[in-house]
């Protein structure tokens, strides 16, 4: 059985130190209805995050 994970969206905003909480409330709020959030660093800019929305 293939697991398929799709990216519905994706955005760089300014990075704060609590982000990190919001995508944790996100994932444990919406898990069941099939989606993921994630969090990262811009590559290109440490100020920046991006954040992503994903379909499991």
């Amino acid at each position: 059985m293939e697991s398929k994970i799709e990216v519905l969206s994706t955005i760089k905003i300014e990075n704060s130190p609590d982000l990190y909480k919001i995508v944790d409330s996100l994932n444990r709020t919406l898990k069941e209805r099939d989606l993921m959030f994630g969090l990262s660093l811009d590559q290109e800019d440490q100020n920046k995050a991006v954040f992503t929305i994903y379909r499991t």
